[in-house]
């Protein structure tokens, strides 16, 4: 059957998003504001129109998140109302992923008897599609996977530097072919994963099943959300210059707006030979040829050999103890250790003296994240190229000596850089305990911009971050894989999966994680009180170039004064501001008990079979 009869047959339908009410309309851009803020960019204004319809609901939604922010910040909710459709509950099988459709494809798997692994990669797939200015076929994945027993490795996708790199001249473009600069490792990273699924977890669904819904909305169309409509908006001043894009895009030479039906019928294709041939097809078969010949026409310097070598590592995770259990994450080059270091640091202090949201809270959570984060600047790298020393850094005597270093009066200076990114994290969960982990990534908002050939894909730019100083342990060199923010991970206990977690937030990643996980852990929280508690962010983005603590507000005046007093630069975030990230959690119990939650300052949602 031709690729067009497949698509001819019965496919489903998804009914176009309806505009809500004003209030509705009013959050959603509050929603889509700190979206913007979280990639580091400056926020679109609203018409004065729009400004007029929405001021009185605003005001009525804000007045409503500040009168609820003000409770939670002075009584903090370790457990959510069992009726909160926002935390998910299942002894069956749990999903969480930051788009509806994704979600529901992936609990579609597992209610058809597939595992973990299989209800992530058929989440991934439709996320290439639905939520193209974060993900997509052209970009690179991770993933940290267990069995119920806690036989964990985790699985790194990262693109490789082309083996004969331009010689940049002044720095790496960040957006065109000159940032079309590494492979994309998402597809081998859900074909390694396929392989270990069937091999070692008894896997029955078939490969190409678990791409059916992702041709699907593909081929058929999809809403657009607000999110996609939004970044395609606010960067329509560039859109002209990004190779291939408007073609794909732009159809009838416009943007589409929210709710309309969009339609990507050579990604359709790609899918369909991806599903028919087999997770190789992407580097080496007739849909890597058309990749490379893309590639080459709009002038990268990756060629079909350099797509050849792409591959996903299989690697022991790295191991940190916190209180009585252990945290795993993924090696260098991502942030893995470094996550674990601020965790590690964190284990010294008895954080249960410690009121929760209290100045001393967040004092001691930053202080560790400086910490850990001048490490990682100087150290962490490709492994292959330099000597990455997680085994010091994760040793006793070096968390021990960070920890007496911090002092509870005092902050330490903090003038570093704040590194940008956009993410989306899918957690599963199945019926026998195998869970996944997982985070995709096209880098910046719409990554290189580049579409390639007929192929539908959107590469990404993820080669931007490698430095052109010969100093940096992260220099770009032929071959070579770039420094990664990404790292979600997993919580053992007693030797068994608890929790599975990880977050969008590039810099912010390790600082949400830091939070997340000592209010699941230590304060023993459900994931949905959680994940909506305040959250910092510390240093410069593009919209705040001040070094400074950002703070959401609703953690109280009196904490933003003790924490100043303690010689942090406070800034203040608005309640539940996208700028502290999008994590999402599932908490497994002993007894096969899931509960879980995709972050509220998000739309994702969490599924239980």
């Amino acid at each position: 059957m031709t690729f067009e009869q497949k698509m001819a047959e019965g496919l489903m339908t998804t009914q176009p998003a309806t505009a809500g009410d004003a209030a509705s309309l009013a959050a959603r851009r509050n929603f889509l504001m700190g979206t913007a803020a979280l990639a580091g960019s400056a926020v679109l204004p609203l018409s004065t129109a729009s400004a007029a319809s929405t001021a009185s609901a605003a005001s009525v939604a804000t007045a409503a998140t500040v009168t609820e922010a003000v409770g939670s910040a002075s009584m903090p909710q370790a457990r959510t109302g069992t009726n909160d459709p926002r935390l998910a509950r299942s002894t069956r099988g749990m999903v969480t992923s930051p788009h509806a459709l994704a979600s529901e494809a992936g609990l579609e798997v597992l209610r058809a008897g597939g595992n973990a692994i299989e209800a992530a990669i058929a989440i991934g797939a439709v996320l290439s599609v639905t939520y193209p200015h974060f993900t997509g076929l052209g970009g690179d994945a991770f993933m940290v996977i267990s069995d119920r027993d806690g036989n964990v490795r985790t699985l790194s996708g990262i693109g490789q530097a082309a083996a004969q790199p331009p010689a940049y001249a002044g720095a790496i473009p960040v957006r065109g072919p000159g940032a079309t600069l590494t492979t994309a490792a998402t597809v081998a990273i859900w074909d390694k994963a396929y392989d270990i699924s069937r091999k070692q977890w008894n896997g029955q669904q078939a490969w190409s099943s678990l791409f059916s819904r992702a041709t699907e909305y593909a081929a058929n169309g999809f809403p657009i959300t607000p999110s996609q409509h939004f970044w395609q908006t606010f960067r329509a001043g560039d859109l002209p210059n990004w190779e291939g894009f408007s073609s794909v895009f732009m159809p009838n030479g416009r943007i589409p707006q929210v709710g309309e039906r969009f339609h990507q019928p050579a990604l359709a294709r790609s899918l369909d030979s991806i599903a028919t041939h087999g997770g190789r097809e992407f580097y080496e078969g007739d849909l890597a040829a058309r990749i490379a010949a893309g590639l080459k026409r709009v002038g990268s310097p990756l060629r079909a050999s350099d797509l050849s070598r792409a591959q996903a590592r299989e690697e022991a995770p790295l191991r940190v103890a916190y209180r009585d259990g252990e945290l795993l994450g993924l090696r260098p080059p991502t942030q893995g250790v470094t996550t674990l270091e601020i965790m590690g640091i964190l284990n010294r202090f008895d954080l249960k003296s410690m009121p929760e949201g209290s100045p001393d809270y967040y004092h001691v959570l930053v202080e560790a994240v400086k910490l850990a984060f001048i490490d990682r600047n100087r150290y962490v790298a490709d492994p292959d190229f330099v000597d990455v020393p997680v085994d010091r850094l994760l040793a006793s005597a070096n968390l021990d000596a960070h920890a007496r270093s911090i002092r509870m009066d005092r902050a330490m200076p903090w003038p570093h850089v704040f590194k940008t990114g956009d993410t989306v994290y899918i957690g599963a969960a199945d019926a026998q305990g195998n869970c996944v982990s997982m985070l995709q990534t096209v880098y910046f908002d719409w990554g290189s911009g580049v579409v390639l050939g007929d192929t539908g894909v959107l590469w990404h730019n993820r080669g931007a971050s490698f430095s052109l100083d010969p100093s940096s342990a992260n220099v770009l060199a032929g071959g070579k894989r770039p420094f990664h923010t990404l790292n979600p991970g997993m919580y053992l206990k007693q030797g068994r999966p608890q929790l599975l977690y990880g977050t969008q937030g590039a810099d912010g990643q390790p600082q949400t994680l830091a939070a997340v996980l000592t209010r699941l852990i230590d304060y023993d929280m459900d994931p949905l009180a959680a994940l909506r508690r305040p959250r910092f962010l510390l240093g410069k983005t593009f919209s705040d170039s001040r070094d400074s603590l950002k703070l959401e507000q609703d953690a109280g005046a009196d904490v933003f004064s003790a924490l100043a007093a303690r010689g942090h630069e406070m800034s203040p975030l608005p309640p539940q501001s996208q700028l502290a990230g999008h994590p999402g959690a599932i908490r497994i119990g002993e007894h096969g008990q899931m509960s879980g939650a995709h972050d509220p300052r998000s739309d994702g949602r969490a599924l239980g079979a």
